[in-house]
């Protein structure tokens, strides 16, 4: 018999090669998919046999005939994987679809697994659901509004003025970008926001910034931005630096005059910033029980103080004379001032006859800046005012003599 054999049905073939000297099996041989197939037989009439079986399914268009053993068990394995997903999840794929679905994840994922991907998109996106943005400040300024209400006498979480001030903001941040939604939200939005308001002062700007972060952080918290989401890393979002602006306060002089020409409970209130170094809220919002129920101490309560903590003020001599005609009295101190800015006003008015210059929280920095220049003990003066010797340290220092500060405290 001659050798090689070829078998052939249709437009099929299959060839067999003889036995050699170096090679002592019957060796078959066919072409699928353009791969070149072999496989041996110990005799020829198992390879002929083979052969015969071997065309017919080439001639059918068999393809799996490419697969080697290992490669028919595996591609099995995904059968009835794919078998088991389709009874699990009611969805049906296609082996095709498997692989050059995760042969492309694959791709983009590099060395990361496609498991551990897929485990962080579900806990930081799937979640994210879609909100308005005009819908989701309006949800957040109304989160944020009872905390602006005093329940029960006690002061409120935050002071009214300033969360209508941010209600106010978030809404035009919001008119901005009308028909997006919170996770539409892009750096480039951000920016543009921020550059939009170029006219205002470096400080507005940054209490800008600060309620916008808020918001998106409030955002991430109700799943409408992904915990990674990276807003907040907009360049526009970058606090600006300030200038320290000078310390400025009133001169003796001007205590002097504001004290002797103001009348009722604003002289009481001028008195407590200039000579006691309260803050103007916190002197608002004392009754008289405060003022004289601890002798030689104003109490500044937790709910009064701008820290939230207690603490008490001596009363010096120079204030003790300016106190002296209102023992007895009863009630909120600043009972007939409805709002921090009905007083304002009132003072201003009165500054402003006797023709003093306005200094912004002057009469505080009046008392700090003197007491500073009078003991010269930072930790004394700062345990006095409310804040810290660093601060005293880095505003205050060297402002003023010993001998300018006895004239502030002189009565």
């Amino acid at each position: 018999m001659k050798f090689p054999k070829i078998i052939r049905h249709r437009k099929a073939e299959v060839t067999i090669y003889g036995k050699g000297n170096s090679y002592p099996f019957y060796r078959l041989a066919y072409q699928v998919a353009g791969k070149r197939h072999m496989k041996s037989f110990p005799t020829f009439a198992e390879a002929k046999k083979e052969a015969e079986r071997k065309v017919r399914e080439l001639s059918q268009g068999n393809q799996s005939l490419a697969l080697t053993t290992k490669e028919v068990t595996g591609a099995l394995a995904i059968r009835d994987a794919l078998d088991a997903y389709r009874r699990e999840t009611g969805r049906t794929i296609t082996a095709l679809q498997a692989v050059t679905q995760y042969v492309h994840a694959a791709k983009l994922l590099g060395e990361r697994p496609l498991g551990e991907a897929v485990e962080g998109y579900i806990r930081t996106v799937v979640v994210v659901r879609r909100k308005s943005l005009s819908e989701a400040v309006a949800d957040f300024v109304a989160g944020r509004a009872p905390k602006a209400v005093a329940k029960d006498g006690k002061r409120p979480a935050l002071n009214p003025k300033y969360v209508e001030n941010t209600a106010s903001w978030l809404r035009k941040f919001a008119a901005t970008f009308p028909g997006n939604d919170v996770g539409d939200l892009t750096k480039d939005h951000l920016n543009a926001y921020i550059e939009a308001h170029s006219e205002l002062s470096a400080k507005s700007r940054n209490d800008r910034r600060a309620v916008v972060k808020q918001f998106l952080k409030w955002c991430v918290r109700n799943d409408y931005l992904s915990t990674t989401h990276r807003l907040l890393e907009a360049d526009a979002l970058t606090p600006e630096v300030l200038d320290a602006a000078p310390t400025d306060c009133y001169r003796p002089g001007e205590l002097r005059a504001l004290l002797e020409n103001a009348e009722g409970q604003m002289r009481v209130v001028i008195a407590f910033q200039g000579l006691a170094g309260l803050r103007l809220e916190e002197s608002l919002r004392l009754d008289w029980r405060e003022v004289f129920g601890i002798p030689g101490h104003i109490e500044v309560t937790g709910a009064e103080s701008k820290s939230r903590q207690r603490r008490l003020v001596e009363i010096g001599p120079a204030l003790e004379q300016w106190l002296t005609p209102y023992r007895g009295m009863e009630g909120k101190l600043a009972a007939q001032w409805r709002t921090v800015n009905g007083y304002c006003q009132a003072f201003t008015a009165l500054r402003k006859h006797w023709k003093i210059p306005s200094r912004r929280n002057g009469l505080r920095h009046g008392f700090v800046t003197y007491h500073f220049a009078l003991h010269f003990n930072e930790n004394l003066t700062a345990a006095l005012a409310g804040n810290s010797p660093a601060m005293i340290h880095a505003h205050y220092k060297g402002l003023a003599t010993k001998t300018e500060a006895e004239k502030w405290f002189s009565g």
